[in-house]
């Protein structure tokens, strides 16, 4: 009798990414700050980050730090970096320090090009999506349309290693990835509905971040 062989794929090359979903209440709640913000005129300007970012999209503005404590978006993000944190290194996080969240309000034909964040931890989600992002404008039967998505990127593509995962957006998806991993965002088509995602960058202890050690 042949026997049997005992095998697991192991992917351990990469950084790790951490995918959630936000809780309905926060959405509605950022949601609602978000369309009221938006149509205060003198608020938009104050805190609009537009010329900082590097996206080729209508709006991006900053959210106030105190929206973001009191609304229970810090708690959120706090609470999952920790986890994850521990998860991947087993040593708790005593030091979570949010540097700037934003929103970024997409529409069709516009895109936010390959880029990276500051701080240590960063992330990325959706809390608005439209109904379709369009399609080939050529039959493409074998190839993925990729219009709307986020694009994450590490490494170069090589033989049983991707080089970059895409995530098609769904409103509640997040994640939370190291802030040096490179991502871009693809242009859409066809709709005139908003893609609104949210956006933060984060430090944590300089001694966890640090694994060179000085």
């Amino acid at each position: 009798m042949e026997e049997k062989i005992q095998s697991r794929i192991i992917k351990k090359f990469g950084p790790s990414i951490l995918q959630v979903k936000i809780p309905k209440k926060i959405i509605e709640i950022l949601n609602n700050y978000i369309d009221q913000t938006i149509e205060d005129k003198k608020k938009i300007k104050e805190l609009n980050a537009g010329e900082n970012l590097v996206g080729d999209v209508t709006q991006e503005f900053m959210l106030e730090p105190k929206f973001i404590k009191k609304s229970g978006w810090y708690t959120f993000l706090a609470s999952c970096v920790n986890k994850w944190i521990e998860f991947e290194t087993r040593k708790k996080v005593t030091k979570f320090e949010i540097k700037n969240s934003w929103v970024v309000r997409q529409f069709q034909n516009e895109y936010n090009p390959t880029h990276w964040h500051g701080g240590h931890i960063s992330g990325a989600g959706f809390l608005k999506v439209p109904s379709t992002f369009g399609k080939h404008s050529q039959k493409k039967e074998d190839m993925i349309y990729r219009g709307g998505n986020l694009q994450l990127i590490h490494g170069s593509r090589m033989f049983l290693c991707h080089s970059t995962l895409d995530i098609v957006p769904e409103v509640g998806d997040f994640y939370f990835f190291p802030n040096y991993l490179m991502h871009t965002v693809f242009p859409f088509k066809g709709t005139n509905e908003e893609r609104r995602s949210i956006s933060f960058n984060a430090t944590i202890d300089e001694e966890i971040y640090n694994v060179y050690g000085n």
